[in-house]
């Protein structure tokens, strides 16, 4: 993957081949890196300057129309798993299997910071689309856009997801960014940020109210987090990484272990040991949207 980014030093964004698959080569010029699938809007590489892939793709996975890629950052929409308002619907949607329109691509200063004060920061990012057609009408009778905004600024992946109701009925939607993300090895990896933070164990099918604030990694974990109100800071060895989290209220923590990972016929046997999910999510209290109305959420990835 890395030596895809031997180009010329201005190449700063591009449209090359990954896998069969057209993608967006993103390079900010303080040097961090990603890579954009249009299939899926997917993100399947982020290297910060001076550092490492920060996510997991399975060598595994399969590419092409119809299909999920394992890895990278999935767009989970309009319905995760097979929680949603909508149960006749795949598991986790259709917006990760098909391929999406190119937005916008740029690059250049970004003039303002959070509080509005002057202060240039370099950024790279692209702008993909998704609209109702034929195939998404057959599945999920709804006139929508989405639109994902991928930006790299120093040491950050940030990834703003936009839904628009263009129909002229309502509808409900669940949605999550099914980020993976390279740990090197799960057994040394942890998450903090969860005290008191109420939550679902799918695994075991319980409910509680998370009492430590750091969870580690044992065996298969697959848990619904609501309503997380701080960002989650990861670490494992040579990985220090914080998930932050805006109009995504949920989030979910998955590693699905040696048994059901070897089940997985687009993961080798020992993936899991590499991986974990951290996604930002809407799932316990669907959005709903009228005609007209949009929601908007953004996931921010910071390397420490």
């Amino acid at each position: 993957m890395h030596d895809q980014w031997n180009r010329p030093e201005d190449a700063l964004n591009f449209i090359d081949d990954f896998h069969g698959q057209p993608a967006v080569h993103l390079r900010s010029s303080a040097g961090d890196r990603a890579i954009v699938l249009l299939h899926g809007a997917q993100v399947i590489s982020w290297i910060p300057a001076g550092g490492s892939e920060r996510l997991y793709l399975s060598p595994r996975s399969a590419y092409g129309e119809g299909q999920a890629v394992r890895g990278g950052v999935p767009v989970i929409f309009p319905q995760f798993n097979q929680r949603g308002p909508d149960f006749s619907l795949p598991k986790h949607g259709f917006a990760r299997n098909y391929r999406w329109s190119l937005d916008g691509v740029e690059h250049g200063p970004q003039q303002a910071d959070a509080a509005g004060a002057a202060r240039p920061v370099e950024r790279a990012s692209v702008r993909l689309r998704l609209a109702q057609d034929a195939r998404t009408q057959a599945l999920w009778p709804h006139d929508f856009s989405l639109t994902l905004a991928v930006s790299l600024q120093p040491q950050q992946l940030v990834l703003a997801l936009q839904v628009d109701n263009t129909g002229t009925g309502p509808f409900d939607f669940t949605a999550a960014l099914h980020t993976y993300l390279e740990v090197g090895d799960i057994a040394q990896a942890s998450v903090a940020g969860l005290h008191g933070v109420r939550y679902l164990d799918a695994v075991t099918g319980t409910g509680s109210v998370a009492g430590d604030d750091t969870l580690h990694f044992a065996g298969e974990t697959d848990r619904i987090y609501y309503e997380v109100p701080r960002p989650l800071p990861l670490r494992a060895p040579g990985v220090e990484l914080e998930v932050a989290m805006e109009g995504f209220r949920d989030a979910v923590v998955w590693n699905p272990w040696a048994e059901r990972c070897a089940a997985l016929p687009d993961m080798p046997d020992d993936g899991y040991r590499r991986m974990l999910c951290i996604e930002a999510a809407v799932i316990d209290k669907p959005v709903t949207l009228a005609p007209g109305d949009s929601w908007s959420g953004r996931q921010l990835l910071a390397a420490r």
